[in-house]
């Protein structure tokens, strides 16, 4: 702690009539602050370091998700019926329905997550790495995921090779491929497939965002239609939040990026995608930096960078403001220091988290067996968010299965709803 790490589990591994081994969770920053605490320990009586272990590239070790069988092959007979003669009766049925294969394969129950590694989290353009979630979608909502790692920055060659796969996907998922290709891709794909195609860094996040916004709003006593909302970030997520936002009823939305407020006619930094929320945005055609776009807002949304926001920034926001600081692994402002400037409600990055939307998400597409996921099945679950939060909480617990269950079906009647 005088070092500035944060402690965490500490199990007692040996006890001898001489001395006790301890396992201590030490979480840092970098390498240095490592060194310094190392330092610390050695002048301590009575103590002695045994082991550096690092944790996380531990558990990374041999890869942390697997293909695996869901029958077991134990005879011949076994054999017969999996593979060869069998299998034939299984290409026959399939040959003469397509659609009998959602019942006879695996394919209605596997996710691809595609990515390129252009904008991994926090890291930036770094290369494709994508097992992670694999293990999120499998532990939380019993989805057999499948990474697909592609070594190219062109979205004519991502839709081809996408396109040329999908047949093997109940679901494509996107990741990590950074704005505006992304825009581009999903929309392609979309209209070419006839099986979802879902960009969780846009539509994951809006859903989270605005599931935590619904409970904000009520226990601060505001509506959508009377807040002022200013997201800073134009990339995937601050496009889709807005778009999100819009549909919930929020009328008076500013979205900034690195040279402030997006307006219609504005030359910086614009693309054919920020030309779009330019038309539905900023209603009143503000100019300024996010600072000025802040004073007088009741919410703020950040999905940018670290240390953007300021103290001053959040008491000059309107009573009973909003902060939801997302930027990750650091945020534009944390929650203390934004609840110490006035703030009635604050979260970051480590709470709205995304994995709290797509394993129920893509589980209720899945189950519903749609070609697209709709506006209404994510605004179904950015409601089953709310619904499902405590009063002493902005959102649910993560690790509670069942609430990723009950997020899963309001999915999917919210699918079956639309198409009746």
């Amino acid at each position: 702690g005088g070092e500035g790490a944060n402690l965490g589990d500490i199990t007692r591994v040996r006890v001898t009539s001489h001395y006790v081994v301890r396992d201590v969770v030490v979480y840092i920053e970098n390498d240095g602050q490592l060194e310094r605490i190392v330092r610390a320990i050695g002048e301590l009586q009575g103590i002695k370091l045994v082991e550096i272990i690092d944790e996380v590239l531990r558990i990374h070790e041999g890869g942390k998700v697997a293909m695996r069988s869901t029958v077991e092959l134990r005879s011949v007979s076994d054999l017969a019926k999996i593979y060869t003669p069998g299998v034939a009766q299984v290409c026959r049925r399939i040959a003469a329905d397509r659609t009998s294969a959602a019942s006879y394969t695996g394919i209605a129950n596997t996710v691809a997550i595609v990515t390129n590694g252009t904008a991994i989290l926090g890291l930036g353009d770094i290369g494709p790495v994508m097992e992670g979630k694999a293990v999120i979608m499998e532990q939380m909502a019993d989805i057999s995921p499948v990474p697909i790692l592609l070594d190219s920055k062109d979205p004519d060659e991502i839709v081809r090779v996408v396109s040329r796969i999908a047949p093997t996907f109940g679901v494509i998922q996107l990741e990590d491929i950074a704005a505006p290709i992304c825009f581009e891709v999903e929309r392609r794909l979309d209209e070419m497939l006839d099986i979802p195609v879902f960009h969780d860094d846009q539509h994951g996040t809006a859903v989270v965002a605005l599931g935590a916004l619904i409970t904000a709003l009520k226990r601060v006593g505001k509506v959508p239609e009377a807040v002022k909302v200013v997201i800073s970030g134009a990339g995937a997520a601050g496009m889709a939040i807005s778009r999100m936002l819009l549909h919930f009823g929020v009328s008076e939305l500013i979205l900034c990026d690195r040279e402030g407020a997006i307006y219609p006619g504005r030359s910086e930094g614009m693309n054919r995608f920020k030309e779009e929320i330019a038309d539905r945005t900023n209603p009143e055609r503000r100019r300024g930096t996010l600072a000025e776009m802040m004073a007088g807002a009741d919410v703020f949304i950040g999905v940018s960078a670290p240390n953007l926001v300021t103290a001053d920034m959040v008491r000059r926001m309107a009573e009973d403001a909003i902060v939801f600081a997302m930027a990750n692994p650091v945020p534009e402002i944390r929650p203390d220091e934004a609840l110490n400037a006035g703030a009635a409600i604050a979260s970051d990055g480590r709470s709205l988290n995304n994995a709290l939307a797509f394993p129920g998400i893509l589980r209720g597409a899945l189950d519903a067996r749609v070609a697209c996921i709709t506006d209404a099945m994510k605004m179904a679950a950015s409601a089953s968010i709310a619904e499902q939060t405590r009063k002493d909480e902005i959102v649910p617990d993560f690790m509670h299965r069942e609430f990723h269950r009950k997020l899963a079906e309001a999915v999917r009647e919210a699918a079956v709803t639309q198409n009746e």
